[in-house]
């Protein structure tokens, strides 16, 4: 309740402050009309000046009372939900640009209308003898001093807010467990506020000049068209200048906000190679400075925790492969494969990481499996061999159970899929062609070379040419044509350039 008391009470004192500067700029053009008139028409004025001012309060109040009701009623009573207490944070947002509106709205008009009205009423009854058009150049006056209240409003109460914002992000952390945000939504636009601001203060001195010296002149008929003949091309290239600079120097304070969104927009989608650019002289350089020392060391963290997540990544492996001496290395010498044919497929270099995850963990199924049947060096029978054909399926499970599921879920079709044959005779679901997941295709062609040329307790280890023609011989059956045929390509390419460095370094001896 402090916090509130302590807003209320800021927002009145801050209205008081507006409401004295406005009294203080609307007297010094009342100050400059020298009016010749009777000490009863005087009172008069003061009357319409009074009742006016009465009216504007009251309507102001009404609406203020409104605009404020939603915050003071979440101080006093209980919030029973996030969304609750979420829609008095927006509100709060909310309130410089309703205070705008309330001065320009209720404020304004609250005045202008019964003030100009009483006026007018007099003149045409001739209890004022003062010009009608007079009254006309007031109300104009009255626009000019309530915009520039209405800016000075703006800001004093966007001041004013914080306080409370943050009082009840606290207690949102309290009773939700949840942080308040607007979620990046913008309410006012800077370049909005800057626009306007800039427009403001650059036009409201010249139309109080000019109004001021109206009234001090006393000028009226002829000799006011004349007058405002002059003024009015002066008046209308101080507009012109006020328009033209207020959005140059929006544009010249929103490039760099806007060149710095678009790089956390990138960093946000996961890219740590997107510096901003330093263009600026002035205290963006500062602020692009850190933003790209900020960058640096994201960048360094994400190198770090990628390296923990390899090893991780790789340690399983190493320990899966450990329970058989005869496979040890398997893993890695299968997702060293698996990269060469992604590479050799033009696949996006991320692609590429998670593939070689994947192929790294293919057989993280296996540890379910009982030593008796992995380990066996006879042949399994058909319960066994049924009990070995399950280990994608387990794979996949044990890895759903690794948090984030989110971070683990590129890894699993591979995993699953890696003994499904291009003919649809594989294991676990039968899938054919490209019903195969792309990691399954590439491993199970990685997985099959491997397991052709490494020795088991059963068989001596293929070498690599007949393994090669077993992948040639079972292209568009057991493997995928076109990675099998990326994966003998390579193959190929290496025998040749081994080849040619013999050649070379025989030479070289004699």
């Amino acid at each position: 309740m402090t916090v509130y008391r302590t807003f209320i009470s800021r927002l009145m004192l801050n209205y008081a402050i507006g409401l004295m500067l406005a009294f203080v700029a609307i007297g010094s053009l009342v100050a400059a009309v020298p009016l010749k008139i009777t000490e009863k028409e005087y009172i008069l004025l003061l009357s319409v000046l009074c009742l006016s001012l009465c009216v504007m309060l009251i309507v102001e109040g009404i609406v203020f009372y409104l605009q404020i009701k939603p915050i003071r009623l979440a101080f006093h009573k209980d919030l029973t939900s996030f969304q609750e207490l979420h829609r008095v944070y927006e509100r709060i947002h909310r309130l410089p640009s309703l205070s705008v509106k309330r001065i320009l709205g209720p404020h304004m008009l609250g005045s202008m209308i019964p003030g100009a009205g009483l006026s007018l009423y007099l003149i045409d009854t001739d209890h004022l003898s003062i010009p009608s058009y007079y009254v006309l150049l007031a109300s104009l006056g009255g626009l000019v001093v309530s915009s520039m209240h209405a800016l000075v409003e703006f800001y004093l109460t966007s001041n004013c807010i914080r306080p409370v914002l943050e009082e009840l992000n606290s207690w949102s952390y309290k009773l939700f467990g949840r942080e308040l945000s607007l979620g990046g939504r913008v309410i006012v636009p800077i370049s909005k506020k800057l626009r306007w601001s800039f427009f403001i203060i650059g036009v409201s001195p010249l139309l109080l000049l000019g109004l001021s010296v109206q009234f001090r002149l006393g000028l009226w008929g002829e000799s006011a068209y004349t007058y405002w003949q002059w003024a009015g091309l002066i008046l209308a290239v101080g507009l012109g200048f006020a328009f033209i600079g207020s959005r140059l120097l929006a544009r010249e304070i929103m490039q760099p906000i806007q060149h710095l969104y678009q790089r956390m927009a990138l960093v946000k989608s996961g890219h740590f190679r997107v510096f901003a650019t330093d263009l600026y002289s002035d205290e963006f350089s500062r602020l692009v400075s850190g933003f790209n020392h900020m960058l640096r060391g994201i960048q360094l963290q994400a190198a770090r925790n990628n390296q923990l997540i390899d090893s991780y990544f790789a340690t399983l492996a190493a320990a899966m492969d450990a329970r058989d001496p005869y496979t040890a290395g398997h893993s890695l010498r299968v997702a060293n494969y698996a990269v060469k044919i992604g590479q050799m497929a033009n696949l996006p270099e991320e692609t590429i990481d998670e593939l070689r995850k994947s192929a790294l963990l293919h057989d993280i199924g296996k540890i379910g499996i009982p030593d008796a049947v992995l380990l066996k060096e006879g042949q399994l029978t058909k319960e066994e061999w049924e009990l070995i054909k399950e280990h994608p399926a387990l794979g996949e499970a044990i890895l759903k159970q690794i948090e984030p599921k989110d971070a683990m879920a590129p890894f699993l079709p591979g995993v699953r899929s890696h003994h499904e044959r291009y003919d649809g005779g594989g294991y676990p679901d039968a899938l054919k062609g490209e019903q195969i997941p792309l990691f399954g295709r590439i491993i199970a062609v990685a997985d099959a070379f491997d397991a052709m040329t490494s020795d088991r307790p059963y068989r001596k280890g293929l070498n690599t040419s007949q393994a090669i023609a077993i992948l040639e011989n079972g292209r568009g059956t057991q493997w995928d044509p076109y990675y099998t045929e990326l994966f003998i390509e390579a193959y190929r390419h290496e025998m040749k350039e081994a080849k040619l460095l013999k050649t070379a370094d025989s030479d070289s001896i004699k």
